[in-house]
C-alpha cells in the first residue's frame, strides 16, 4: 500500500499472483505499502508485481476486488487462528501445500551490502540519492521477516496486528515516511528485485525520492511452504 499517513489505518491494496512455470498457481509472492507524515489515512491504492497472469482475489476493502500476487485476500470463513494471531482476517495469505517444493534453496541468503547496491544503483538510474543501511530499520525487517516465517504467510501485518509504522517506531526509528516491500518465495535477491521494479506499487517505494535510510532481512524455513520471506523497509527520520 502506498500512502500518505502520520499514523497509518487500513486502506486498499492490490495483490497479485506470480507463477514460473504453468503449475505453479500461488507461486511467488509479494507486497507494498507506504506512508509519510504529509496527512491521515492509508488512502492510496497500492499495487503489487506479476511475472506472470494475474488471477483475481480480494483486497483490504471486502467491497473492492484486486488481482493478486500473493498478497492480501480474504481468509476463508471457516479457518481458525491461534488465540495468539491478531492480525486483521483478511489481510494475509497462505501458500498451497507444495507450491514450491520443486525450487532450490540451498543457495539462497542476503548480503545486504550488496541489496543496497544494487537498489541504490537502480535509483542512481532514476537521478535519485543512494540509501544507507539503517540498524533500526533492519530490525524491523527482521522481526517482520521472521513473523511471516512463524506463521508461513504473506502480509504487511504482524502476527500481534502490527503495521509496518509500527514496527518502525517500535525498532527505534523515528520515521518521517517509511515504506515496506515484501516477498516470499524468491530464490535470490535478484529475483525479488526484479519483481519489486516490474510491479507499480513496488517500484514506488523503491523509488521513493526523499527516502535516506533501509533495512533488508531474509528469513528461511524449509518445513514452510513459502520457504524464504524477504522483507525491505525504506525510510527517512524525522
Amino acid at each position: 500500500m502506498l500512502s500518505t499517513a502520520a499514523r497509518p489505518v487500513p486502506g486498499v491494496a492490490k495483490m497479485y499472483r506470480v507463477a514460473l512455470t504453468a503449475g505453479l498457481a500461488t507461486a511467488l509472492a509479494g507486497c507494498s505499502l507506504g506512508s509519510s507524515s504529509i496527512s491521515s489515512g492509508f488512502t492510496d491504492t497500492d499495487t503489487t508485481s506479476s511475472l506472470a497472469s494475474p488471477a483475481p482475489s480480494a483486497s483490504f476493502s471486502p467491497s473492492i476486488k484486486s488481482v493478486g500476487l500473493g498478497g492480501e485476500p480474504s481468509t476463508p470463513r471457516n479457518t481458525k487462528v491461534a488465540a495468539l494471531d491478531k492480525a486483521p482476517s483478511g489481510t494475509f495469505e497462505k501458500a498451497a501445500p507444495g507450491v514450491l517444493s520443486d525450487r532450490d534453496y540451498s543457495r539462497t541468503s542476503l548480503n545486504a551490502e550488496m541489496a543496497r547496491d544494487l537498489i541504490n544503483a537502480y535509483r542512481k538510474k532514476h537521478g535519485l540519492k543512494p540509501l544507507k543501511l539503517n540498524p533500526e530499520l533492519t530490525e524491523a525487517a527482521k522481526s517482520h521477516s521472521r513473523d511471516l516465517a512463524k506463521w508461513d504467510r504473506i502480509s504487511h501485518y504482524g502476527s500481534d496486528g502490527s503495521n509496518p509504522w509500527d514496527r518502525v517506531k517500535r525498532a527505534g526509528y523515528h520515521a518521517r515516511l517509511t515504506a515496506e516491500n515484501v516477498g516470499t518465495g524468491q530464490v535470490n535477491f535478484n529475483e525479488v528485485l526484479k519483481g519489486w521494479e516490474e510491479s507499480p506499487g513496488h517500484n514506488k517505494n523503491l523509488l521513493t525520492p526523499d527516502a535516506e535510510h533501509m533495512g533488508i532481512a531474509l528469513v528461511q524455513d524449509p518445513k514452510t511452504e513459502f520457504k524464504s520471506f524477504w522483507t525491505l523497509v525504506i525510510g527517512s527520520p524525522m
